[in-house]
């Protein structure tokens, strides 16, 4: 009975040391990257922006995208009107945008909004490089020349901190900035740091036309973004992080339209680590390559609130189990030292955030937001892609 008791109790410790861990190395390497020197070669960018019925902030948008600060001639802001009925096409229209109006019923989804930008720009043959920036978001004015910074150094793919717009909107989306802190800055960082891959995260990312050439586009799934990282990384190219830039978005504040959200999100990410996982563990064995196995970590470890869920279970079962197996007590002090080892992390990440007090007094918020994590992942599950309900600013 020990022996089954004890196998249970180091399957159950086994993620919530090793994801403690990874976590706990990275938030040591994440100080402040060095600045790049700045490009001599001004390249050419297709700034594209995949929208579906967003006429309320595609304006808001398109003028922070024309608010970069690189010469004028040198990058266009291409709204992809995907599957719209509404008036977004006309408002990017008229705000200074190129708008590709798309139309398939079969063929939906963000996916292939990004297929048909990449395919036009590749035909049209006349930027170096491709940024990818969503609807709703601001930009940094100085995002294409960090992202030049970064191809004039050879790199074929960059991400930008992808932040929160809104973070005063609520405690769910200051909890989410604090999130992303530890997410996008503290983990890109190391990553960038060791030369590991920062991963493509959806918003505000770059990559060469020649990369595209070497690596199409054939990302459809409910979390493209971090699938066309992963391919690239099988391709042999990392994803570098641009520190000094960012994209930024509207996160929602309300649990009603954030459920269909995170589930999408999450059985994406899921369906993800059953595909890549055992695949990037192979390749990055067979060619001793630690760039692949820190994106099988990458996938390994779990958000944040399953990983404290999985350490608070291996706490709570050993300390159950303890009159059974005395032994035990060993699991529960084991979870204890990964709970701090988390929570360095993600004070780490709130430091980062720039949320200040109201992001600590969001952080005890934390066991809500898990149970609420738990209910939504146990309701009913969409799929596809279909605008976030935007709120009343």
């Amino acid at each position: 009975m020990k022996i089954i008791i004890n196998i249970l109790l180091v399957l159950l410790f086994f993620p919530a040391l090793v994801s403690s861990a990874y976590l706990l190395v990275l938030t040591f390497l994440s100080a402040r990257l060095p600045s790049l020197p700045k490009s001599k070669t001004q390249y050419r960018f297709d700034v594209i922006v995949p929208a579906h019925n967003e006429e309320s902030g595609i304006v808001r948008t398109v003028e922070s995208l024309q608010a970069i600060e690189w010469p004028k001639d040198l990058f266009r802001v291409i709204v992809v009107a995907d599957n719209c009925t509404d008036r977004t096409a006309e408002y990017a229209l008229a705000a200074g945008a190129t708008v590709l109006r798309r139309e398939n019923a079969t063929l939906r989804g963000k996916g292939y909004a990004l297929l048909h930008a990449f395919d036009a720009s590749l035909a049209d043959d006349w930027a170096d490089a491709y940024v990818v920036i969503d609807a709703d978001s601001d930009v940094s004015p100085n995002i294409l020349s960090e992202f030049a910074a970064h191809i004039a150094r050879g790199e074929f793919a960059v991400q930008a901190h992808y932040g929160v717009r809104n973070p005063d909107k609520s405690w769910r989306t200051v909890l989410i900035a604090v999130a992303k802190g530890a997410f996008h800055i503290v983990r890109s960082r190391a990553r960038e740091r060791i030369g590991a891959s920062c991963g493509i995260r959806g918003n505000g990312w770059c990559v060469t036309k020649e990369l595209v050439k070497k690596v199409p586009y054939r990302a459809f799934t409910l979390t493209e973004d971090v699938e066309y990282g992963l391919t690239i990384g099988l391709a042999g190219y990392r994803v570098a992080y641009a520190d000094e830039a960012h994209a930024k978005g509207d996160m929602v504040a309300s649990a009603d339209i954030a459920q269909t959200q995170r589930q999408r999100w999450e059985m994406g990410r899921f369906s993800l680590v059953r595909k890549f996982l055992p695949l990037l563990l192979k390749e990055s064995f067979l060619k001793r390559n630690a760039v692949l196995f820190d994106q099988a970590m990458d996938l390994f470890v779990q958000p944040l609130s399953y990983v404290v869920m999985n350490i608070l279970l291996v706490i709570v079962a050993a300390a159950l189990l303890r009159p059974i197996a005395p032994e035990s007590v060993f699991y529960v002090w084991g979870g204890v030292l990964c709970l701090i080892g988390l929570l360095i992390h993600v004070i780490r990440g709130w430091y980062v955030s720039g949320t200040g007090v109201q992001g600590l007094l969001a952080l005890f918020r934390v066991p809500s937001y898990l149970l609420w994590k738990c209910w939504i992942m146990l309701g009913k599950k969409s799929s596809g892609w279909s605008r976030t309900e935007r709120e009343t600013k």
